[in-house]
């Protein structure tokens, strides 16, 4: 059974910043199948627009530099723009087996709060279309609401567009 008490990193860095948030609790349905898929069903879980629900990726650039972006959970990150966005030539992934020791995070748990190290972050610029967003709590089966604002000034992150047009 699920503590819906249980407080993480991520929470108690928000409360320590003085920044409020909802905390979401959803049930872990066996893990990413893919970013897409899981991310989609974790919105449904808990009956979110999955236009307001972000996903964390990770990205190396051309110049092995770190980048951190926020991304719909119905889209995919354009690694063109993503790697405009920063300055860099290009950017990869970070391959999952790689995601933990970049970011002290698993994969399907990985917030922009909290990582072992302040990365550049972007947030795909849709982010400040809502009075709300949710973003992982830092473990599967948690995520906290909370205003983009406060979001974007705590990750130091930049807004950009940085997702494929269908």
């Amino acid at each position: 059974m699920k503590q819906k008490d249980e407080k993480t990193n991520v929470m108690r860095i928000l409360e320590q910043k003085k920044i409020p948030y909802t905390p979401h609790f959803y049930e872990e349905s066996g893990g990413p199948e893919g970013d897409r898929e899981y991310g989609l069903h974790v919105a449904q879980a808990l009956g979110q627009d999955a236009r307001q629900v972000f996903k964390t990726l990770v990205a190396r650039g051309a110049s092995k530099s770190i980048y951190v972006y926020e991304v719909p959970v119905a889209e995919n990150l354009d690694l063109k723009k993503a790697a405009k966005a920063v300055g860099e030539k290009s950017i990869e992934l970070v391959h999952v087996a790689e995601i933990n020791s970049v970011t002290g995070y698993i994969r399907g748990g990985c917030s922009p709060v909290g990582m072992k190290k302040q990365f550049p972050t972007v947030f795909h610029q849709t982010v400040l279309e809502f009075e709300t967003v949710y973003i992982s709590a830092g473990k599967i089966g948690a995520q906290v609401e909370l205003p983009p604002d406060a979001l974007l000034q705590l990750t130091r992150a930049k807004t950009a567009d940085i997702i494929f047009e269908g």
